[in-house]
């Protein structure tokens, strides 16, 4: 009869930023070069982490037409850039075609969170990330998007394993960022580093949504570029 003693429950586990001892992460099939697609800088924070730890070759590609208005896509890019400067990651500063993306979503303006607008959004970002892969001699793309729990990761990947389909020599990874704690460290490092904290996905349809809801139960609408996670702490714990 085995001993009690020598079983470890995950909870057990110390899989905070301080008590955590990262993998040496490799790539699916030796890939030498990673263009990680990033959304912000919460949820690329503990992904940047943990690829620089691994020691794999990476660029982050920041191209997101989709948030909305422009002042709050430049203060997300540059906690993003701030962030990959601490690092000495390479950073790609890509277009903010946000015509082409209203284009590509009409008539999806009211799909709910998730839904097809999302899929159509998605899919957009990763085409362009896996075009410049491809024009570039990177053969590996993936994304941050898919640690935050409030996006579906099947619908994400999805849309990446599509986007690579177009062209020749890249790979999609599909790693979960989400587990042995990486959504936790997420929270944790955003915290330390005191990064932007976004309050709506990006679009214009997301704040739409979160405002109508808000008022809906009685809270104030969104107040854009004023939460930064450690001072929005530090201002509650003096109440």
């Amino acid at each position: 009869m085995g001993s009690a003693k020598a079983i470890t429950t995950m909870s057990q586990v110390d899989y905070s930023l301080m008590g955590y001892k990262r993998p040496k992460l490799q790539t699916p099939n030796g890939e030498k070069k990673l263009l990680m697609h990033s959304c912000c800088a919460p949820c690329a924070g503990e992904i940047m982490k943990a690829l620089s730890a691994s020691e794999i070759n990476t660029t982050i590609f920041f191209y997101n037409p989709n948030i909305h208005p422009q002042e709050e896509y430049e203060l997300r890019k540059e906690e993003n850039i701030r962030f990959a400067k601490k690092l000495s990651m390479p950073f790609i500063d890509a277009d903010y075609d946000k015509e082409l993306w209203f284009e590509r979503v009409k008539g999806q303006e009211n799909d709910p969170e998730r839904g097809a607008r999302c899929t159509t959004c998605f899919d957009m970002r990763f085409e362009v990330t896996a075009q410049y892969a491809r024009e570039h001699d990177f053969d590996l793309i993936s994304s941050t998007l898919g640690i935050s729990r409030w996006k579906d990761i099947n619908q994400i990947n999805g849309c990446g394993i599509r986007a690579v389909d177009l062209f020749d020599g890249i790979t999609y990874w599909d790693f979960n960022w989400r587990k042995c704690g990486g959504s936790s460290r997420m929270l944790e490092l955003s915290k330390q580093e005191e990064f932007y904290q976004q309050e709506y996905c990006g679009c214009v349809y997301s704040l739409r949504d979160v405002n109508r809801w808000r008022i809906s139960h009685g809270r104030e609408k969104v107040k854009r570029g004023v939460k930064f996670y450690q001072k929005r702490d530090k201002n509650l714990s003096k109440n």
